[in-house]
């Protein structure tokens, strides 16, 4: 059981059905992230110089052989960032590095996969909505992903040379207290333990053989 498999109840997240007003018993105050605005940006790279840092295993025999790159988390980081208000309207001019962490996988020349750490950094520069000015800041954040399926390596810089594909959302955002109807707490239903049922099949077979039918002509 999960939320997934037991919607019997108003208060475990679901479909709704019937009447959505329907088992609304309190109004809430949670606290949140709010996002007032946000955009997508993707862009493919090509001979984008990275630096290698931290192989495992260390001291890696050269040249190294890439094999692939991808992010290893979710999060890109921001800096540099400028926010300059126009003058019609709550849009902004926002400009601000993104630099995304990767993870490089190689093999080396003496046939052992390794790993490295590196990162790819972008500039970006767009148009989005702010919200008017109060007590308390919003702050822009970034979502990145990135995959390089191909690498060159460079043996005088010790650097590959890839292409990659990124994706980096922009978000201005706020921590805020929000007041939403509520159906009252979760009612968290008992989770389902994972089992492979290793012995189906054979607990159902019968203890002593049934009939002659083998012995049938």
């Amino acid at each position: 059981m999960s939320f997934f498999s037991n919607f019997s109840s108003d208060h475990c997240p679901g479909t709704i059905t019937g009447n959505p007003l329907s088992g609304l018993n309190e109004k809430v105050c949670i606290q949140a992230e709010k996002i007032f605005d946000a955009g997508i940006l993707q862009t493919r790279l090509e001979n984008y110089n990275i630096l290698l840092t931290d192989p495992t295993p260390a001291n890696p025999t050269y040249p190294l052989t890439f094999v692939s790159a991808r992010s290893v988390t979710s999060g890109g980081i921001i800096s540099n960032l400028s926010v300059e208000r126009q003058s019609e309207g709550c849009l902004a001019r926002v400009q601000a590095t993104v630099t995304v962490p990767i993870e490089v996988v190689y093999v080396d020349a003496n046939g052992v996969e390794g790993t490295a750490a590196s990162s790819i950094t972008l500039n970006e520069d767009v148009l989005m909505y702010v919200p008017p000015a109060s007590v308390m800041p919003f702050t822009v954040t970034s979502v990145a992903s990135c995959v390089s399926p191909e690498g060159t390596f460079d043996a005088q810089t010790g650097s590959f040379t890839i292409s990659a594909c990124v994706t980096v959302i922009l978000k201005v955002a706020m921590q805020v207290e929000l007041l939403i109807p509520s159906y009252g707490y979760c009612a968290i239903p008992p989770a389902q333990e994972y089992s492979q049922e290793v012995c189906s099949g054979f607990f159902e077979l019968p203890l002593y053989p049934q009939g002659r039918s083998c012995c049938k002509k």
